[in-house]
This record gives structure tokens, sequence and C-alpha cells, in this order.
């Protein structure tokens, strides 16, 4: 394996950091351009039409070991938060943390959750459509 001069680490160097530069600029108008939608959005009063979200949604990722629920509501449409943690328990998942926050007239609930026994694992399918029966 060759060795790198140092005057070709720093070139490296240069053009990784170059890279990120750019990275960054593009991530910084993308959020400017969703800020700038949301803002326009509310501001007609049709923020959930223009993301075209039906409220509530249940969004579940599979990490192998590790759950994660999102649940997305209006403030309007209450649900008690101690059942989506018993339908996560009885399928065999433990929950790690969980949170929330209100962003407009919409509440973000977050939960990550491991599996209790690795060998029989969560069907996530069946904790899915149980929430989908708790929220509607």
């Amino acid at each position: 394996m060759d060795m790198l001069s140092q005057q070709d680490q720093l070139e490296l160097a240069a053009c990784y950091i170059k890279q990120m530069r750019e990275r960054v600029e593009k991530l910084k108008r993308v959020k400017e351009q969703a800020i700038t939608t949301t803002r326009t959005s509310r501001s007609t009063g049709m923020a959930s039409k223009m993301i075209g979200l039906r409220l509530p949604v249940v969004e579940l990722r599979d990490f192998g070991s590790s759950i994660e629920v999102v649940l997305v509501s209006g403030l309007n449409k209450n649900f008690m938060f101690y059942e989506v943690i018993t339908v996560l328990s009885e399928e065999g998942a433990e929950v790690v943390s969980a949170s929330y926050s209100t962003v407009g007239d919409k509440v973000f609930h977050t939960i990550h959750a491991q599996v209790r026994i690795l060998r029989v694992g969560v069907e996530t399918s069946r904790v899915w459509e149980r929430l989908q029966e708790l929220i509607s």
C-alpha cells in the first residue's frame, strides 16, 4: 500500500472540506425552501392539504433490534398515549424513550422501543395494525 505524501493528504482534506461546504449550502437552501413553503401554506390555511397529510398518521420504522413509532395527530384528535405504549409492550417491545412536540395544529409523538427478546422479535405489521385501530 502506498503512503500518501503530506501534500496529497492536504489536497484530499481540502477536497473533502469543499464537498462538505457545498453539501451544507445545498441543505440550507432546502431548509429555507421548506420553511418558506410551510409559512406560505399556514398563511393560506392549507398546510395539511399542501403536505397531503390526513390526520392521524402512524409511521413505523423497523431497525431490527429496535423500532420507532411516529404518530401525527391534530390538536383536536386525542388518543391515550399509554394505550400506544401498552400495544408496544404487548407485542414484545420495551419503550426506551417517548416524546412529543406541537407544531402549529399538529402533535408529533415519537416513541423508541427495543425488542425484548431478539430471537422472537416484534411483528411490526401487527403493531401497525393495532395502532391504526387505536387511532381511528
